[in-house]
């Protein structure tokens, strides 16, 4: 019997994968994108500077970043499945650490350090499985998947407020530690992908016939070489300006609503509608982009566009209900950026080499993650304004959009070079022929 190799399955046991993957974001995005409700609490535990309380969630979401070429080398050496089960044990330990309340740079290592490897061992392996799994129905596979991001960011919301009131902010940093113990289920959910092709196959044929049917297996390798293609150096530009805008107004909204005199659950509320808006988000831009309408390069230039604008427009907010407004549109186009953003590097790099060009676009990615809560810090500490901190974002987010361009200009005319290409060929083989003749 000939050896043939199997595609993704789009569906069966992919399905299973794609409700792990929404369980493992939803434990982690979900708690990172909450961490505005600590902010203010350990920065009038520790009485020091905006700028430098920012550094809690700058090391988090830098080491979240920095741990992905590492999930992707261990993830090609063993299994999603192992990854993921570590950056479960990780993230427990590192919030149940920081609950014993040491001092700051304790925080640095135990929320920062510790708590972004384990998210970060987490979300690269589940996104790699969902994308290795499906191919027709990958847009819509991975906007579900991301989704419970937004889902577990509507409950997380109030309920930790409710148990920083209840515990203080040590406890809640303790209980959430122990919810995030689940991502080890998460992982042994995910069943390798060349396991599962071996069983059905086994269903049909004998041993012997299903060892030939299965293409030989091959040792996958991180490959960083990658980094000589210049649309993905360019994509990681896109990736360096858009974090350093991505991660701020999560972090400064809730101190932003209090600034203006919105208190209680009411800044809580906010970011439980800038969920589900992003929910709408991801799931409207997943099916938008299964449509093929349009390139999903130009639909994230259009959205990253877009965020920007809305993002230098919120500072001028005065009341409740405006920020509700600009934060749902902010929830909105998030949600839309954050859909497409990462299965678009399937177009540049090609299924084979996601893996590793994942891994290092979340590693150049840091570099944005790491500067923008402190310099967004910094401008609120020179200005006494939390708007100033919303400018730096839409502004980079509009900058990074024009990188987005450049990228899908360039993978256009390559494609054009290709058609043509055969095309020469064939006249140069007409005119010898014509020649000899």
């Amino acid at each position: 019997m000939k050896s043939r190799r199997v595609g993704p399955p789009d569906g069966g046991y992919g399905w299973v994968v794609v409700a792990s993957a929404f369980f493992a974001m939803g434990l982690t995005g979900a708690v990172l994108k909450n961490f505005g409700h600590f902010f203010l609490e350990i920065q009038s535990h520790f009485g020091v500077l905006t700028s430098t309380t920012s550094w809690v969630s700058s090391t988090t979401i830098a080491m979240f970043h920095i741990g992905a070429p590492a999930a992707s080398a261990l993830t090609l050496r063993f299994s999603q499945r192992v990854v993921i089960v570590v950056g479960g044990v990780l993230c427990t330990l590192g919030m149940s650490l920081a609950s014993l309340d040491i001092n700051l740079p304790w925080l640095y290592l135990t929320m920062g350090v510790l708590e972004g490897t384990g998210i970060s061992f987490s979300w690269v392996p589940a996104i790699s499985m969902v994308n290795h799994y499906f191919s027709r129905w990958r847009p819509i596979a991975y906007a579900i998947a991301s989704s419970g991001e937004c889902v577990f960011a509507i409950v997380f919301s109030p309920l930790f407020k409710w148990l920083i009131e209840k515990y203080s902010w040590q406890g809640a940093l303790l209980i959430i530690g122990g919810l995030q113990f689940n991502l080890c289920v998460c992982g042994a959910l995910m069943r390798p992908l060349e396991a599962t092709r071996a069983s059905q196959t086994n269903l049909k044929e004998s041993t012997e016939d299903s060892a030939a049917a299965l293409p030989p297996k091959k040792k996958a390798v991180f490959d960083c070489g990658l980094l000589k293609k210049p649309e993905l150096l360019l994509y990681i530009l896109f990736a360096i300006f858009a974090a350093t805008g991505f991660f701020i107004p999560t972090l400064f909204l809730v101190p932003f609503a209090n600034s203006l005199g919105i208190d209680k659950y009411w800044p809580a509320f906010i970011l439980s509608v800038m969920a589900v808006t992003d929910l709408v988000g991801r799931l409207f831009c997943g099916w938008l982009a299964n449509m093929r309408l349009l390139r999903n390069l130009q639909l994230l230039t259009i959205v990253t566009t877009l965020l920007g604008v809305v993002l230098l427009l919120l500072p001028i907010s005065h009341n409740y209900w405006s920020v509700l407004v600009f934060a749902s549109l902010y929830g909105f186009l998030f949600g839309c950026m954050v859909a497409i953003h990462v299965t678009s590097i399937v177009d540049i790099v090609s299924l084979e080499g996601f893996d590793s060009g994942l891994g290092l676009f979340m590693l150049f990615r840091s570099i944005g993650g790491f500067i923008g809560p402190p310099a967004g810090g910094w401008l609120v500490d020179q200005t006494n304004n939390f708007g100033a901190a919303f400018y730096l974002s839409g502004f980079c987010l509009v900058t990074s959009a024009v990188f987005v361009v450049v990228v899908d200009l360039e993978l256009c005319w390559r494609k054009k070079e290709k058609i043509k290409s055969p095309k020469t060929n064939n006249s140069i083989t007409v005119d010898l022929s014509a020649d000899l003749g």
